[in-house]
């Protein structure tokens, strides 16, 4: 499948610093960074990129780019320029990365944080690792997870889930996560330092597409379930993903008032889960939405 860059221009808590964001993956799970023009001998679109004047340091991710600049302009003057010649280069079909050069690797690391639900925990990586949330119920959905597929080798692993820079395992009842939370965290750094594939380029091409699909139905949807989707997007995404889950809309039916959920990672199967939609989900939509929601039930919880 051709891929078609798109770039979004995101500002950093640096603002010497902006981030050009891709739709698709630029390497294969590894970082780099470039301090000079030398230094990006094995990039050439870092190396084009240190011909602006203004660059000082690039620094290349999974799925963005980012540039450190002197002084001597703003970006606000010159981000929308950069933005369009990064997008141009990618979908010239160049190389972003020579991997048969050597250059200096961003190490890996890995904690594990607990959620809500004792049987699920939450690692997180110091880099991204996908572009969107992927739930895999066992190993036959991993056909285009490579790390996923060997995580169900663990035999306590029940179900996982990969989002952002964290993967949720949800293990069964037969293991204790005090005997084997170093051995997931130790798999988990040299997979990752090994550059290895989290997930396929197809299921990344397919996943885009499955993305844009999303927004199309949304345009189908009626003004209320929009509203819903936007509240859950913005108010109820961000916590949920902190405790190592996901939460989307299902449905919302206009007669009985009643909003369906999917659960997906931490929230799937959590014993916090119903307190988590009646007091938490239900009570902010009844508030945000007035008389237009009478209650949420989650389809899979």
């Amino acid at each position: 499948m051709e891929k078609n860059f798109e770039i979004k221009i995101e500002p950093t808590s640096n603002a010497s610093i902006i981030k050009f964001e891709a739709n698709y993956f630029l390497t294969e799970h590894t970082s780099y960074e470039f301090e000079n023009i030398d230094q990006a001998k094995n990039s050439p679109l870092a190396q084009q990129l240190f011909y602006l004047p203004f660059v000082k340091r690039v620094f290349i991710a999974q799925n963005f780019i980012a540039i450190d600049k002197f002084d001597i302009v703003e970006w606000a003057d010159v981000q929308e320029e950069v933005a369009q010649q990064i997008k141009e280069y990618l979908n010239s079909g160049q190389t972003v990365i020579n991997t048969s050069e050597t250059s200096k690797k961003v190490p890996i690391t890995i904690y594990a944080e607990s959620t809500p639900n004792p049987a699920v925990l939450k690692f997180v990586a110091n880099k991204k690792l996908v572009i969107t949330g992927h739930e895999f119920k066992n190993i036959d959905d991993t056909k285009e997870a490579p790390l996923a597929e060997k995580l169900f080798h663990f035999p306590f692993v029940k179900e996982v889930y990969i989002d952002e820079n964290y993967i949720s395992i949800n293990k069964y009842d037969m293991a204790d996560w005090n005997d084997v939370t170093l051995e997931i965290r130790e798999f988990l750094r040299e997979y990752l330092e090994q550059g290895k594939e989290v997930l396929s380029a197809n299921a990344t091409s397919t996943k885009g597409e499955a993305g844009k699909q999303a927004d199309v139905d949304f345009e189908k949807l009626d003004e209320v379930s929009k509203d819903i989707v936007n509240i859950i997007d913005e108010y109820i995404k961000p916590a949920v993903a902190s405790d190592g889950g996901n939460i989307m809309f299902d449905s919302y039916d206009p007669e009985s008032k009643v909003v369906k959920v999917i659960l997906q990672g931490a929230c799937s199967g959590c014993p916090s889960s119903t307190f988590t939609l009646k007091n938490g989900i239900e009570n902010m939509l009844k508030e945000m939405l007035k008389d237009k929601v009478a209650s949420v039930e989650a389809v899979n919880g």
